[in-house]
């Protein structure tokens, strides 16, 4: 049966490559339609602007944004530039995923394996970066991405040779423990409204389940450093943090139903309003300020997946004894 050193270097990572851009064109459709709950399959592309299907020539991952220079041939709308930005992601994730994760099994690794290896992999990286691009634009992070993510790390254990059951199991309720103790319960017992939503600790639950009780906590603590010298950099250039325009957008059409509510139904719209950590408008100063922590917290899990190894045994054990 075919190995890995059987096959040439280039093939792999030219293979490997094209399906990460292909799945990245994907993923623009996924970070778009599953906020709104829109189905992902059905319609095809379409133009977010005129509603008229994308060509096939047009759909090619960057190079059809490039082609375009940026606007929709149907009606001249620009196009973000994020969906280049995610298609070069998904492009990048499955050569450093091929390079990181399945060039390091050992070469006598039977083809199926490292296929399987590179597959778990990379749908874990992409449901992250999906992630990452929702929680910036709504501030929420969906269960499909989070606890999916859990469960395929549960399920996966078996093409993870360093990982147990019992491993993934402890490392995913540590995770999620260790976000929604203090930042739902504690914060909630003094400050009367949770810190911290539970997409968050659910995000935590997936690097657990993922690789163990050291993942959570690098993806805890190296989320929490990164995020918060962002927050101070964006706080520094501004002098402020802006919310996202759809969480502005999304809590002014509350309101409006709230005002339009009586009764039985507008108390529990009022409760729904209250129980939302970004239910209400932020507080002014750089301490209240909300910044999206699930992206920070996704590249954190990012890392670890990369360069786990050397996190655990250089950096991880030093701090933690």
């Amino acid at each position: 049966m075919p190995t890995l050193a059987d096959f040439p270097h280039w093939f792999m990572a030219g293979v490997a490559v094209s399906l990460g851009l292909a799945f990245g064109s994907f993923l623009n459709v996924v970070i778009y339609r599953l906020p709104l709950g829109k189905s992902l399959v059905h319609p095809g592309s379409t133009c977010p602007a005129c509603g008229k299907a994308i060509r096939a020539y047009d759909n090619i991952p960057v190079l059809g944004w490039l082609l375009l220079r940026g606007r929709a041939r149907c009606c001249g709308t620009r196009i973000s530039v994020r969906y280049p930005l995610v298609e070069l992601c998904g492009g990048l994730l499955a050569w450093a995923v091929l390079d990181r994760v399945v060039l390091a099994l050992p070469p006598t690794t039977v083809w199926w394996v490292g296929l399987g290896s590179f597959s778990v992999h990379l749908a874990l990286g992409l449901g992250l970066v999906a992630a990452a691009f929702i929680d910036l634009e709504h501030m929420y992070l969906p269960d499909g991405i989070t606890v999916g993510g859990a469960v395929l790390g549960l399920v996966s254990v078996p093409l993870r040779p360093d990982m147990t059951f019992v491993d993934a199991g402890l490392g995913a309720a540590l995770g999620f423990l260790i976000v929604w103790l203090p930042f739902d319960v504690g914060y909630r017992a003094l400050r009367g409204r949770t810190g911290m939503g539970l997409g968050d600790a659910k995000l935590a639950m997936l690097a657990g389940a993922w690789f163990g009780w050291p993942g959570a906590v690098f993806a805890l603590l190296g989320g929490a450093i990164q995020g918060t010298v962002v927050a101070i950099g964006v706080f520094a250039a501004r002098g402020r943090i802006d919310e996202p325009e759809a969480v502005r957008r999304e809590r002014e059409e509350l309101q409006q139903r709230i005002d339009a509510a009586e009764g039985e139904e507008r108390l529990a719209l009022e409760r729904e309003r209250d129980a939302d950590p970004i239910g209400h408008e932020p507080e002014a100063g750089l301490g209240k300020a909300r910044l999206a922590f699930g992206p920070f917290l996704a590249l954190g899990t990012l890392e670890f997946m990369l360069f786990g190894e050397a996190i655990t045994h250089e950096y991880l054990w030093l701090v933690l004894g």
